[in-house]
């Protein structure tokens, strides 16, 4: 038998009877046999020291040891895939399993939404505004026109191209929007987030968030707007909580107030927080200045109503003792997840 179609013949042999046990020694077997410098290349390379009445039987030899190597590796391929599959599809349940972290809400999130559910029994409804506003919304229609030293109260962020354009200092603005498309009665809450240019420290920064309420009908008295925020106090820091209203300004609202709640935190005994007073200012409120209505084409000699405005970021450091107002805005994940909705 002419040599070379005796090696073609003994590599045959080889290749039907390699044993292959495993992932590694199959790839072996690909690697000697069918590879791009395996044996069979080598065997079409001899190709041209066949004489050419033989050419054509070595042809028919080489491809079928080619096949031959081919269709084994094929099929131990699909072996040793399966095997892995099935443990792959066969987990060790008795393992402690590998649970994802869950997150939470954000305090002021929490805060906002147990504020607006509060008010909701109440029949208060909440409205938007956008952030950008005019100065007609944000000052002049709640009766602090240009020369009003009420503007002074307000460090306010204005938009360089359009000076006119400013960035809200509080979400009263959204009422006057809703007074200027709405009849009476109206009953709303305002939250959202407002601006300030005031120097960051842990009692103030320039962004924060608020939440006012507005309520406009017929025969509406300050004894309602008492009723109202005592209910809101109680339902919020506690069934004991007592409410005070001391005078104060606003240009928005006559008579006006500043209302405080008494101290959950030392229980009116004198604390850090109440400043030993017992007390803890919470929110400013009062009847709407006729002026604000009649801005809004609303009649004051038909319709009265009341007014009331705080900071959640305020109330939401009351509520779990938070002593840097920085703490809301830094996204620590370490101080964030403490906060459930519960």
């Amino acid at each position: 038998m002419n040599p070379i179609f005796e090696s073609a013949e003994n590599l045959l042999n080889e290749v039907n009877s390699f044993a292959v046990d495993s992932a590694e020694t199959l790839e072996q077997f690909r690697v000697k046999y069918i590879g791009s410098k395996g044996a069979i290349k080598g065997l079409f390379g001899k190709m041209k020291e066949v004489p050419n009445e033989q050419k054509k039987e070595f042809g028919l030899l080489v491809n079928k040891v080619k096949q031959s190597a081919e269709a084994k590796f094929e099929q131990l391929k699909s072996e040793f895939g399966k095997s892995n599959k099935s443990k792959v599809e066969k987990p060790d349940l008795s393992l402690e399993a590998d649970i994802n972290p869950i997150g939470s809400r954000h305090p002021i999130s929490i805060v906002r939404n147990q504020i607006v559910e509060i008010f909701s029994r109440l029949g208060f409804v909440v409205s938007e505004g956008p952030e950008i506003e005019d100065d007609w919304h944000n000052f002049t229609a709640l009766n602090t026109p240009e020369d009003h030293p009420a503007r002074d109260m307000q460090d306010t962020f204005y938009i360089q191209q359009d000076p006119i354009q400013l960035l809200r200092t509080h979400t009263s603005s959204a009422q006057v929007r809703t007074m200027e498309t709405q009849k009476p009665p109206i009953r709303i809450i305002n939250p959202g987030r407002v601006y300030r240019n005031e120097t960051i420290s842990a009692r103030a920064h320039c962004q924060f968030h608020q939440v006012e309420g507005l309520y406009i009908d017929k025969g509406v008295s300050f004894a309602d707007l008492k009723q109202t925020l005592l209910y809101f106090a109680q339902s919020f820091f506690g069934q004991g909580t007592k409410i005070r209203l001391r005078p104060s300004y606003f240009p928005f609202t006559e008579p006006s107030a500043e209302m405080d709640i008494s101290c959950f935190i030392c229980n009116q005994k004198g604390c850090s927080v109440c400043k030993k007073t017992g007390w803890v200012e919470i929110l400013g409120c009062g009847m709407v200045e006729p002026a604000v209505l009649e801005n809004c084409g609303i009649d004051p000699n038909i319709y009265n109503g009341y007014a009331w405005g705080m900071g959640i970021d305020r109330s939401a450091m009351l509520k779990y003792g938070i002593d840097d107002i920085r703490l809301l805005f830094e996204n620590d994940v370490r101080f964030l997840k403490q906060f459930t909705a519960a």
